[in-house]
């Protein structure tokens, strides 16, 4: 099931209830319809059921392996443009569409976060900054990946350096230009018999290829880069004066960095909490826009 119709219309047996027909009726999360039957349809198949835990304890052996190479080798194999060759070339032939589009969205997504607390917790000023918008599937090669972890660390450092050690303060009006809707859609995915493999399986296999290819520094660099979560989000809340949407992040803590090993799952955990802060922004522009005029 990837649509809404199929889950408003899914048998329901209370002798064998469907779990995902459950969350997909759930409405205590913000996100958007076609986000939840995007993520709900991969979560559902059979390779996250079958493979995933056969790949999970593999993808960690490998990357106790690959630490222990680097030990010797620190860097040797190193080869960002190897890297995301390989990623875009496993995404096209092998992952499902709807972990493919909820991947490129994750970027956008990212992206405008960034955009939002910068442009509201510094009114006036401009940080530095590479937004990524990748277009397709293909345009990941640039280094999309490596510069997304660069990015959350480089704005951390010049917001607070520009903060100059004061907390941020909301302003009086929120901008919310920048939180839209990726232009990538899901009918554009690569959608051949190949492509079967579910999100986390995807990202667990793909674990100690970017171990393999990146420097140890560049490894761990973006493994700790998931601890930011719980910073972003803390950020965006203060400036919706919002505190209680913390409650939809998911790795922490940020000065409790974890090992390598469960870098994988965690980082599941850190496209959805981006998905869920980017639907709570959207829905604070909804409610921010002015209404039309009542017809008379």
């Amino acid at each position: 099931m990837s649509r809404s119709d199929d889950w408003l219309h899914a048998p329901h047996d209370p002798r064998d209830p469907n779990p995902w027909l459950a969350l997909y009726l759930d409405a205590s999360g913000p996100l958007a319809d076609d986000v939840k039957c995007a993520w709900l349809a991969d979560a559902a198949c059979r390779s996250r059921q079958f493979l995933l835990p056969v790949v999970r304890p593999l993808a960690r052996l490998a990357i106790v392996l690959i630490q222990l190479l680097k030990i010797l080798m620190p860097n040797d194999l190193t080869s960002s443009r190897l890297l995301h060759g390989t990623i875009v070339w496993g995404m096209e032939t092998f992952v499902r569409p709807e972990a493919n589009w909820l991947i490129l969205r994750h970027f956008h997504l990212g992206s405008q976060v960034l955009s939002f607390i910068g442009t509201n917790a510094l009114p006036g000023q401009v940080l530095p900054s590479q937004p990524l918008h990748p277009a397709d599937i293909d345009a990941l090669k640039d280094d999309v990946f490596l510069q997304h972890d660069l990015n959350l660390f480089n704005f951390v450092i010049n917001l607070n350096r520009a903060l100059g050690g004061k907390h941020i303060v909301p302003p009086d009006k929120l901008d919310f230009s920048m939180i839209q809707q990726p232009a990538p859609r899901l009918a554009d995915m690569p959608d051949r018999w190949t492509n079967f493999v579910d999100l986390q399986t995807a990202i667990e296999l793909y674990t100690p290829i970017y171990q393999l290819f990146l420097t140890d520094n560049d490894f761990w660099r973006a493994t700790n880069s998931l601890q930011l979560d719980e910073v972003i989000g803390i950020y965006a809340a203060t400036l919706l004066k919002r505190q209680d949407y913390l409650v939809f992040l998911n790795n922490k803590h940020p000065l409790v960095p974890l090992t390598t090993l469960r870098a994988g799952f965690r980082l599941v955990l850190h496209g959805l909490s981006t998905e869920m802060l980017h639907a709570l922004l959207s829905r604070a522009k909804a409610l921010d826009l002015p209404q039309p005029p009542a017809c008379s």
